[in-house]
C-alpha cells in the first residue's frame, strides 16, 4: 500500500483547488510546495481578474473551463465570503480601424456563450467618461477577486479535510513503481522518499520540469514552456477614481494588452506588459525606465494619466506553451496513461484564465481520475 493515495505537486491556486475538491471524497492526500508558503508565484502576481471567457478559442479548455469556472467562482466567493466584486469590463476601440476588431472580439465571446453588449461612443462614455473610445464592448460578468483570500479558502478547506500540505518541500525525482510512484523530495537539505498511488503535476512555472522528471520527452510532447514577465505600474491615489470598471484595449495575438486594473482596496494599476524569456531567471523587480513606454500605452485608453502619475508596482511571470509570435496554445490537462503513466496527470502552461477557471479545472481533473 502506498503512503498516499494522491500527491499534488504545487500549491498555487490550481493545485489548492484540486486538493480541496479531491479531499471531499478522498482522505489520504499530500500537497508538495517548494516555497515557504502556498501561492507565492504566478497565483499571487497577477491582475486578480475574474475573466468572462471572451478571448479563447471556442471548444478549448481555456474557453470551456473559464466560462464554467467563472460562475462557480462567483458562487464560491458569495458562499464563503471571499473578497470579490463583479464590476464589469469595457473593451475599448480607440480609433475607427479597431472597430472591425471589436466586432471580431464580440463574435468570439458570443460563440463562447459570454454575455456581451456593443456600445457606441456615447454609451461607452456615459459609463466611463474618461476613457478614449470610438466604440466598446461591455462585459458585465467580468470582475475581480482577492487571490490571497481565494487561496486561503482552498487551503483551509483542504487541510480541514485532512490534506497534508508540506512547504519547503521540493520534488527532485519521480519513479514508476508497483505501488504507483516513488517520489524523492528535498527538505531542509535532507533527501527522503515516499510513495503515492497517483500524482497530479500542478507545479506552475516548473510543471514542464516535473513532467520531465516523470520520464516524458517534453520537447517531443510539446510541453517545454517559455515565460512572459509582466510588470505593473500603480497610479497616484488622486487619479484612482478615473474609472469604475476594468478597461482593456483591443487584444493582440500575444497579449490582452496593458489594461486598467482595479483592486478591492480601490487602488488603480496598469499592466501587465509582456517580456518573453526562455530561462527561469525570475527577477521580479520592475524597471522604472519603462515608465514612459507604460505611459504611452496607458494614454491610449486613459488619456488623463501622465508619466509622473505612474510608480513601479509589482511583476509576475506567465508560463506559456507558445513562443513569441506564435499563436496561443491551449492548456495541457491530461491523464498520461497513454504514455504508460497510469494515475499521473499533467497540468502545463496554466496561464490566465487559470485563476478564474480553478474550480472547474479541479472538477475536470477529478473526472480524469475517475
Amino acid at each position: 500500500m502506498a503512503d498516499f493515495e494522491i500527491a499534488v505537486i504545487g500549491a498555487g491556486v490550481v493545485g489548492l483547488a484540486i486538493a480541496s475538491r479531491l479531499s471531499e471524497k478522498r482522505t489520504n492526500l499530500v500537497v508538495l510546495e517548494k516555497n515557504e508558503k502556498y501561492g507565492m508565484e504566478t497565483s499571487s502576481r497577477n491582475s486578480e481578474v475574474i475573466h468572462a471567457g471572451i478571448y479563447y478559442e471556442p471548444g478549448s479548455l481555456k474557453a470551456t473551463l473559464c466560462v464554467a469556472g467563472r460562475d462557480e467562482l462567483y458562487s464560491l466567493c458569495r458562499k464563503h465570503n471571499v473578497g470579490h466584486k463583479q464590476l464589469g469590463k469595457i473593451i475599448t476601440a480607440t480609433n475607427e480601424k479597431e472597430l472591425n476588431q471589436l466586432e471580431e472580439v464580440y463574435r468570439l465571446g458570443s460563440r463562447n456563450g459570454v454575455e456581451l453588449e456593443i456600445l457606441d461612443r456615447r454609451r461607452a462614455l456615459a459609463l466611463e467618461p474618461h476613457i478614449n473610445t470610438v466604440g466598446a464592448i461591455l462585459s458585465p460578468k467580468t470582475g475581480i477577486v482577492s487571490a490571497h483570500e481565494l487561496m486561503d479558502h482552498y487551503y483551509h478547506a483542504a487541510v480541514s479535510n485532512g490534506v497534508t500540505v508540506q512547504h519547503h518541500c521540493e520534488l527532485t525525482g519521480i519513479e514508476k513503481s508497483t505501488r504507483g510512484y516513488l517520489l524523492t523530495v528535498k527538505e531542509g537539505g535532507q533527501t527522503s522518499t515516499f510513495t503515492s498511488e497517483k500524482v497530479i503535476n500542478s507545479a506552475g512555472l516548473y510543471s514542464d520540469r516535473i513532467a520531465e522528471l516523470a520520464g516524458i520527452d517534453i520537447d517531443k510532447a510539446g510541453y517545454r514552456m517559455v515565460y512572459a514577465k509582466g510588470s505593473y505600474f500603480s497610479v497616484a491615489s488622486s487619479k484612482a477614481k478615473l474609472v469604475s470598471r476594468l478597461v482593456y484595449p483591443m487584444p493582440n495575438k500575444e497579449t490582452l494588452g496593458v489594461h486598467v486594473v482595479l483592486d478591492l482596496g480601490g487602488r488603480l494599476r496598469f499592466g501587465p506588459d509582456t517580456e518573453y524569456q526562455d530561462d527561469r531567471n525570475f527577477d521580479y523587480r520592475v524597471d522604472d525606465t519603462k515608465r514612459n513606454v507604460f505611459g504611452d500605452s496607458v494614454r491610449r485608453i486613459l488619456p488623463a494619466i501622465m508619466d509622473d502619475d505612474l510608480a513601479p508596482d509589482m511583476s509576475g511571470f506567465r508560463p506559456k506553451l507558445q513562443r513569441k509570435g506564435e499563436p496561443e496554445k491551449d492548456w495541457v490537462i491530461v491523464h498520461e496513461k497513454e504514455r504508460g503513466l497510469e494515475g499521473f496527470v499533467n497540468l502545463i502552461g496554466m496561464e490566465s484564465p487559470a485563476l478564474t477557471a480553478s474550480p472547474a479545472i479541479a472538477r475536470y481533473v477529478e473526472t480524469l481520475l475517475a
